[in-house]
């Protein structure tokens, strides 16, 4: 079967190491990766305590066609409690970690506690230790860190997910990245694994996974890698990755800019995907060189860029000599983040910010969002240069931004002020209204005033802000009004919830229908698998993370969106003279929901999911 049925158990504290087996009867209800991560989260922990604390549960975890051949099948999912919102996080990543530490024989790491010092754990297969970090990796980036741990194993082929400086320095968005620049990036959960002490995890795995019904499995995963690979989705992201986003959001009104003051960018050509691929006058080169993919995928959809050498940020030769070569590109959420929402036209800066937030491990969108919040902090006059260091906190100031990434990645200046959220800072400063956030989690890529489906997603997700809890996409883009969203949501959280926990990506599902993950499911696991049952699973796990956060004390009084959102009216676009009409769709979102006024959930929604 394509669960490996094992555990690594790792208590930091008390420096143990076991193997547990898996629990079967949760992997049937909760399948794996998100939801059943999620699952021994809330069995396993207080939901009360405080993200930072030793006592906070750490999970990584593969899903059933993590590893397999499934297209798109290198996922993983780092599950505890997040240090940005003290709330259920969840953060998914790619590369070929996920994949590796499957192949080593394991669907989960459970990390408990905290290390005396700086250490990091390195499995191989049935064997894995708990090594000294503090003369070795500790102070390093996220790039050092991978280079040292392959060459003191010497094995250049070791999977790597580690921590920068901001994870070490306890900056609440920072992430944790592996194959240098794929990231488990929202929520903080770097920072969680930054408390306790845990600079990287370090795998090499020999063993396989093996499907349960082997010939079922292969002929569904070549009926939907058919289906997938003859998808013009599948061509649009190879070419393009998922920077045309940003020209359709601006031409429809819903392109944050300026910290939401505005929803269209007036300088969109200078940072959109045709600003990556034109040829610069300079070197005669384009800032996009190339694509790349994850493990097990026909997408490829990662994009490659390189720097103009002539650009201010590589004018010292050591940064030239870092950063100089190829490099991770933007994507639509950092493209966004660290151009029109700061008012940034200049596509090199983004580009230069973007890869100081995989070398130090931070999450673009969070920073690039309280970047956002402090130059409003700043142009109001809340914050002024005696603060900042002597920064112009400007909108617009490419240089301001660039140095603001080195600063925050690396704990110093006004850089330890940015790495406090948005929430944080705006709040301490006096002016909370500012930031961008819901639940404490910054804004993704979208304007909500125009797109009221994503309004109520972003409201009701259990991470806060996110554009990958449901995908109300196709109607936001065409109707623009509250009647109908709800069950739009509902449903698209359900069915994403199950697509989380698979182990393959969410981008496969603009060519698959949930029918095409379940068919590879039921060819790789035991029992009897149909869309059906995934969509249960997928509404189960929602309810699961509801639960966990209702016991955190977070209850509906966050179902809400900023003011800015709800009172001020959008400027142009699809939605000018509109709001988040969030009253009129959350009422009706409870009730198909099962969950009673006050958005707690019901004693029959839960029996009926089986989750008491």
């Amino acid at each position: 079967m394509s669960w490996q049925g094992k555990i690594l158990r790792v208590d930091l504290t008390a420096k143990s190491i076991r193997i547990d087996p898996l629990n079967m009867t949760w992997a049937h209800e909760f399948l794996g990766s998100r939801g059943l991560a999620g699952k021994y989260l809330y069995d396993e922990m207080n939901p009360k305590i405080e993200a930072l604390s030793p006592e906070n549960v750490l999970i990584f975890a593969s899903g059933p066609l993590t590893g397999t051949m499934a297209s798109t099948g290198g996922r993983y999912t780092v599950v505890t409690k997040g240090a940005l919102t003290n709330s259920f996080a969840c953060s998914n990543s790619g590369g070929y970690f996920g994949a590796e530490f499957k192949f080593a024989g394991y669907d989960m790491i459970i990390i408990k506690g905290k290390a005396p010092n700086p250490v990091y754990l390195i499995i191989n297969n049935e064997v894995a230790e708990i090594l000294d970090a503090q003369n070795f990796i500790w102070g390093k980036s996220v790039w050092e860190t991978e280079e040292k741990i392959k060459e003191r194993h010497r094995d250049p082929l070791i999977r790597v997910a580690s921590i920068g400086e901001a994870g070490e320095n306890l900056v609440r968005y920072a992430c944790i990245i592996n194959d240098r620049d794929r990231a488990a990036g929202r929520s903080g959960v770097g920072a969680v694994m930054g408390s306790k002490l845990l600079k990287a995890i370090a795998v090499r795995g020999s063993k396989g996974v093996i499907p349960n019904k082997p010939a079922e499995f292969l002929e569904a995963v070549n009926l939907s890698r058919e289906k997938l690979d003859t998808h013009p989705s599948r061509k649009r992201l190879m070419t393009s990755g998922t920077m045309p986003m940003m020209d359709n959001t601006n031409a429809y009104g819903s392109l944050p800019t300026h910290n939401c003051r505005d929803v269209q960018f007036s300088e969109i050509e200078k940072v959109n995907v045709e600003a990556m691929k034109a040829t610069r006058k300079s070197d005669g080169r384009a800032n996009l060189i190339s694509n790349k993919a994850c493990f097990g995928c026909s997408i490829a959809c990662g994009r490659v860029s390189k720097i103009d050498p002539n650009h201010f940020s590589m004018q010292i030769p050591l940064k030239k000599r870092l950063y100089g070569g190829a490099i991770g590109g933007l994507e639509y959420e950092s493209g966004f983040s660290l151009a029109p929402m700061v008012g940034i036209n200049d596509i090199e800066a983004a580009t230069y910010a973007n890869m100081l937030c995989n070398v130090h491990g931070m999450d673009p969108i969070s920073f690039g969002v309280t970047v956002a919040a402090a130059m409003e902090l700043y142009e109001t006059k809340a914050i002024d240069d005696t603060i900042t260091g002597g920064i112009k906190l400007k909108f617009g100031n490419s240089k301001a931004l660039c140095q603001l990434a080195e600063l925050t990645g690396l704990g110093k200046g006004f850089g330890i002020e940015i790495g406090l959220g948005a929430k944080r800072l705006c709040e301490k400063y006096g002016h909370p209204e500012f930031a961008m956030v819901v639940k404490g989690q910054e804004f993704p890529g979208y304007d909500v005033r125009a797109m009221q489906g994503m309004a109520l997603a972003y409201a009701t997700s259990s991470r806060g802000a996110c554009h990958m809890r449901a995908s109300p996409f196709a109607d936001d883009f065409v109707y623009i009004r509250p009647h109908g969203k709800a069950k739009i949501v509902k449903t698209t959280q359900d069915k994403n919830a199950a697509i989380d926990s698979t182990g393959c990506c969410a981008f496969a599902g603009n060519a698959w229908d949930l029918e095409d993950y379940a068919a590879q499911i039921h060819g790789a696991c035991d029992g009897i698998w149909d869309a059906q049952r995934l969509m249960t699973v997928g509404e189960r796990i929602f309810n699961l993370e509801r639960m966990f956060n209702l016991n955190a004390g977070i209850d509906s009084s966050e179902d809400t969106l900023p003011n800015r959102m709800l009172k001020e009216v959008a400027k142009s676009g699809a939605g000018r003279g509109r709001v988040a009409e969030l009253d009129k769709m959350l009422p009706e979102y409870y009730q198909i929901r099962g969950w009673k006024r006050d958005g707690t959930i019901s004693i029959s929604t839960k029996k009926r999911l089986n989750l008491i």
